[in-house]
């Protein structure tokens, strides 16, 4: 039966000659695989695979069924006409990266309208915001709300951080103790909305060492997490 759900593109795979792979967080399914027999064949499929490009907002229709791996899709048709996510250098660079990230800790096959919402709202804002520099930043620190990761905020006023029980602490208690502008700016990210973007200010080596910080705290809390292979990419743009 073919079924309609608003998505968001994670990855784009070419399989064979010309056929494509894409992988899609839908607000209805969560995530979803489906096979594009031959579209890299001819003029009109080429133009049809602008619709993947990554963190693309669509709808689709496929013939859904949870228990085949790739499902069948029958229309797509652009949800959001981004106006600079893929074509200035840097949130292109943030798109590529974040999408890295997705696809690694977006697993489940069942719907989290809560999460898909927040992923909506927030690649809008990146599209619109002229302060893009911390977006990333802000985005995987509220992402652990949805993960059910997210850092303990009570007793957010001590000055260290555990990384491996997320919890903020009155003294050092060892290696993933952390203090100094990792802790300053975890703090800040908290308690911040992304329309807020512009009140963090670091440079690039602050910025650099706290999404280091951030990633070993994926790492420590994610099966499976792994630095995305984007991150060499962006950490040339981005410094």
């Amino acid at each position: 039966m073919f079924k309609s759900s608003s998505a968001i593109v994670l990855s784009k795979l070419k399989y064979r000659d010309n056929d494509l792979i894409v992988s899609c967080y839908t607000k209805d399914f969560g995530v979803v695989s489906f096979l594009l027999r031959g579209v890299l064949k001819s003029r009109k499929g080429k133009a049809r695979v602008a619709y993947f490009q990554l963190l693309s907002q669509i709808q689709i229709e496929v013939d859904f069924n949870k228990n085949r791996a790739l499902q069948t899709l029958k229309d797509v048709k652009v949800n959001v006409l981004y106006a600079t996510l893929h074509t200035q250098v840097v949130k292109s660079t943030i798109v590529m990266f974040l999408a890295d990230v997705l696809a690694m800790v977006l697993k489940e096959e069942e719907a989290d309208v809560d999460l898909f919402e927040f992923l909506e709202h927030a690649l809008l804002v990146l599209d619109e915001t002229p302060h893009s520099a911390n977006f990333h930043l802000v985005f995987l620190v509220q992402l652990t709300k949805y993960l059910g990761c997210a850092p303990d905020t009570t007793n957010s006023d001590y000055n260290y951080f555990n990384l491996s029980t997320g919890q903020f602490e009155k003294y050092a208690t060892g290696i993933y103790s952390i203090s100094g502008d990792n802790l300053k700016y975890l703090k800040l990210a908290l308690g911040i909305i992304f329309d807020d973007l512009d009140t963090i200010k670091m440079n690039g080596k602050q910025r650099q060492s706290f999404l280091e910080m951030l990633l070993l705290y994926y790492e420590l809390h994610l099966v499976q997490f792994r630095k995305p292979k984007s991150l060499a990419i962006f950490n040339q743009v981005f410094n």
